[in-house]
């Protein structure tokens, strides 16, 4: 067990005994920052939802810390938390119709400026959109991804390099299929 999921294990453990604010405190600092990013890449850079969707996480992750076996770290087990939140508001939206999209402080570049990674991401359709932010950006290997996602670590192969491949059409880099090819083998 890392030093990490030690402390973690330790503070859940103080919290539940105690309901310990300090050791909520304690852990909420250590994971609330990388919920949030997480929750800001799968909702396209929209911060109103990703924050709405990383408070709900922590409501749901404290409902169910009682039953949290430390199967998985806690960081995981979280991320699945945001991930279950993002996946229900997405179906929530689908069924009220297209949200708006967010207001951005900065204005969209103009078309002919090259489109910067955070947008080529949102842009993404969303089952590749997580693959790549899980697999890529948070560092899961395959078969976490498909633990994760509910899907085949094949799925998840073919999802992250489709996923790379529309970033660099976006981004307009010009690699090869066979370079991609060789990069997902291994």
């Amino acid at each position: 067990m890392s030093r990490d999921a030690g402390d973690d294990a330790e503070l859940v453990a103080r919290f539940l005994r105690d309901r310990s604010a300090p050791a909520f405190r304690a852990l909420y600092a250590r994971h609330a920052a990388g919920l949030y990013r997480f929750a800001l890449r799968l909702s396209g850079g929209d911060e109103a939802l990703a924050e709405e969707i990383a408070q709900e996480a922590w409501v749901r992750g404290v409902e169910g810390l009682p039953r949290f076996a430390f199967r998985s770290s806690l960081r995981t087990w979280l991320l699945g938390c945001v991930l279950n939140c993002w996946r229900e508001d997405r179906r929530r939206a689908e069924r009220s119709g297209p949200r708006p999209l967010p207001e951005r402080a900065d204005p969209a570049p103009p078309s002919w400026m090259a489109l910067d990674l955070e947008r080529a991401i949102a842009a993404l359709a969303p089952g590749q959109r997580e693959v790549l932010v899980l697999h890529d950006v948070e560092g899961y290997s395959h078969g976490e991804v498909a633990r994760l996602l509910g899907i085949d670590s094949g799925t998840s192969r073919s999802q992250l390099l489709r996923a790379r491949r529309s970033l660099r059409r976006a981004l307009g880099t010009p690699e090869g299929e066979e370079h991609e090819r060789r990069r997902t083998r291994g």
